[in-house]
């Protein structure tokens, strides 16, 4: 089954990039020296900047944590722990081994690559034009009606046939809903719960929309999943949500769409030998 407005989240760590101040992630990244806004501690002589205590502040308030004296107390203790085994690991020569390199390397990478994208974002917002756009469009594709359907699916047309020919005799949809191949609603009888037809595959959806309620398919549907035999318990009419309910995911769409866009056209201006 399919849903057309089931978008994927935009690079989940870039919206949570976007809910901290634009600078956070670059000033990890640049690692300016500690003077520069200067220290919350030293440890055996090296400056732990305030900078990354103010990012991991800013880190944990994006997660709905507030911010007190408790917070920043409990960030200088993890700050200090982390950089004394930091510096136990560079005595050892660890921070020289050519594979842990590479892993340093690779997570200054997606640093950067966060913070541009997220700087990307921000200066470039959707057009409410856009998302308006969208969302009508989505209206169009889900009708105006939704049906509450039970079916069981079968791997072969033969088998689908031999259903529809015991519920002529007489036999209960629900019980040979067990026969079906589809775990998610076999157990329940085959029920499918509420649904528009465009969260359904074509096929589906059409054999579905042309039964009177209370009717079963007499003639298998067949789809990329199998053959269905298909009942319409009832109807009603559907309301879509709201623009301002659906606003926040058709934005995060439009933007992954662009980003994606603008991420393609880099690639196609690299030199790459």
């Amino acid at each position: 089954m399919k849903h057309p407005l089931r978008y994927a989240p935009l690079l989940a760590t870039l919206l949570a990039l976007a809910s901290v101040p634009a600078t956070a992630a670059k000033k990890e990244a640049a690692a300016e020296p500690a003077a520069a806004g200067g220290a919350v501690a030293t440890v055996n002589g090296k400056a732990i900047a305030k900078a990354k205590a103010d990012l991991m502040v800013n880190m944990q308030k994006a997660q709905g944590r507030p911010d007190s004296e408790d917070l920043r107390r409990a960030v200088k203790e993890r700050l200090l722990m982390l950089e004394v085994v930091s510096q136990e690991a560079q005595k050892k020569g660890l921070d020289k081994k050519p594979d842990i390199q590479a892993q340093i390397d690779m997570s200054r990478q997606d640093v950067l690559i966060n913070a541009y994208l997220a700087d990307y974002v921000r200066s470039h917002p959707v057009n409410p034009d856009a998302v308006k756009k969208d969302y009508d469009t989505y209206v169009a594709t889900m009708g105006d009606k939704e049906y509450k359907a039970r079916h069981i699916l079968v791997e072969k047309e033969e088998e689908a046939k031999d259903i529809i020919t015991r519920l002529k005799k007489g036999e209960k949809f629900e019980d040979l809903a067990k026969l079906s191949k589809d775990p998610g609603s076999r157990d329940k009888g085959g029920d499918l719960d509420w649904s528009v037809p465009a969260n359904y595959v074509k096929p589906f959806a059409d054999a579905l929309a042309g039964l009177s309620k209370g009717k079963y398919t007499e003639t298998p549907v067949k789809t990329n999943f199998g053959w269905h035999v298909i009942l319409l318990e009832d109807s009603r009419a559907f309301t879509p949500p709201s623009l301002d309910e659906l606003k926040p995911q058709i934005t995060q769409n439009l933007q992954r769409q662009m980003v994606d866009q603008h991420v393609q056209e880099l690639m196609k201006k690299a030199k790459v030998d």
